[in-house]
């Protein structure tokens, strides 16, 4: 984000991206409350712009001794898997907090999200429909592998987590995944999908 209006009801709870007054995304954003400078007329350009002008607000100081190669995914992927473990009040320390988190997907948000599951020390759940995908889960940190193809292999986690993160972005059968749910667990859809999902 680029700027929002810092004075309703959502932003300052934290939650910009729905400002009442329309925040201004970073790309093909409207500059809205006059703080961002540049061109008021041009929307923003995001990562295709030489260089972009943000409220302080929104900016976050990198170390310069971290390798900006390992820390871009972190504010990309690592916030779209960490913002759902914190909302769901998963990120508190504590013996008492440590629960089971499902991931389901095993590519680039997946294998982020397994590892901050696992480093915030709850007990990871990677769900793939490719058995191929167990042993990269297993190095980043899960716990179990589920193949959601295998009704066996479900029945392994069945009522167990307390939460999943569903990063599959192509239309898929959501109730495959409401098995893995504990009775009050909760399932969290991130990847975007172009249809309605059917959910029995």
């Amino acid at each position: 984000m680029v700027d929002s209006c810092l004075e309703c009801k959502w932003c300052k709870e934290g939650e910009e991206n729905y400002c009442d007054n329309g925040m201004t995304g970073t790309y093909n954003g409207v500059r809205k409350h006059g703080r961002v400078g540049g061109n008021q007329d041009l929307r923003t350009y995001g990562g295709y712009t030489g260089s972009q002008v943000t409220h302080e607000h929104f900016i976050i100081k990198i170390n310069p001794e971290m390798d900006l190669e390992k820390t871009a995914p972190i504010l990309c992927a690592g916030i779209t898997m960490y913002s759902p473990l914190k909302h769901w009040g998963f990120a508190k320390g504590g013996p008492n907090q440590k629960k089971v988190v499902g991931v389901v997907g095993i590519g680039g948000l997946g294998t982020m999200g397994v590892k901050i599951a696992a480093a915030l020390g709850h007990t990871v759940v990677a769900i793939s429909t490719s058995a191929n995908k167990e042993k990269i889960a297993l190095d980043k940190g899960a716990h179990h592998f589920v193949v959601s193809s295998d009704p066996e292999s479900i029945k392994t986690q069945a009522g167990k987590c307390d939460i999943i993160l569903n990063t599959v972005s192509v239309p898929h059968d959501l109730n495959v995944y409401l098995q893995l749910l504990s009775k009050s667990g909760t399932l969290v859809q991130l990847g975007g999908v172009g249809a309605p999902h059917s959910v029995s």
